[in-house]
């Protein structure tokens, strides 16, 4: 029986995948806590199937944790700060993930959803078809990603990650508020 001989070049790209694919298992031990606690929201980006509704969902169920502890006349001003903290602390921690994993965008990073759901619900009120409404607009912009969306997202690292979504939740609340305006929310 004879062996069969495989081309030199197939083996050297096999050998070149496996070795990425190790790679990939050795740096997930290499995320820092903090960029891997941020960057998941705690573990949510876990959550399977749709990492990024559990993200949209927590951000939103959050948001009405705080709103209750905090009076109506700053909400406003208060989710602008938080989506800003949220940004500014999750481009990092995205980043972190993205060089730490090899991955160009895990999908367990979610901290990009919180911003752009928080984005969506500036000055909405806190109800349950507002949030409803909010919640679905975000998740559409952000699933279907319209122009110029996908040219953000291909920004590099954690700007790429977590200014896309931003970018959607600009969208979304921008909707949003139309509909609020119209009175169809």
């Amino acid at each position: 029986m004879a062996m069969k001989t495989v081309p030199r070049a197939k083996i050297e790209i096999c050998s070149k995948e496996l070795s990425k694919e190790l790679n990939k298992i050795e740096s997930r031990d290499r995320t820092p806590l903090w960029a891997s606690a941020i960057a998941t929201v705690g573990g949510i980006g876990k959550i399977k199937p749709g990492p990024g509704t559990w993200g949209s969902a927590v951000a939103v169920l959050l948001w009405v944790v705080i709103s209750r502890l905090i009076p109506s006349d700053l909400h406003t001003v208060s989710l602008v700060v938080l989506s800003l903290v949220v940004i500014g602390v999750g481009i990092p921690a995205a980043t972190e993930m993205v060089r730490t994993t090899g991955s160009k965008d895990p999908q367990s990073v979610v901290i990009d959803e919180v911003a752009g759901q928080w984005i969506t619900l500036i000055a909405v009120p806190v109800a349950w078809k507002s949030l409803l409404v909010g919640f679905i607009l975000f998740r559409g912009f952000d699933i279907l990603k319209p122009p110029p969306i996908r040219r953000i997202e291909g920004l590099r690292d954690g700007f790429g990650i977590v200014l896309d979504d931003v970018a959607a939740g600009l969208y979304a609340l921008i909707l949003m508020h139309l509909f609020l305006h119209l009175g169809w929310s």
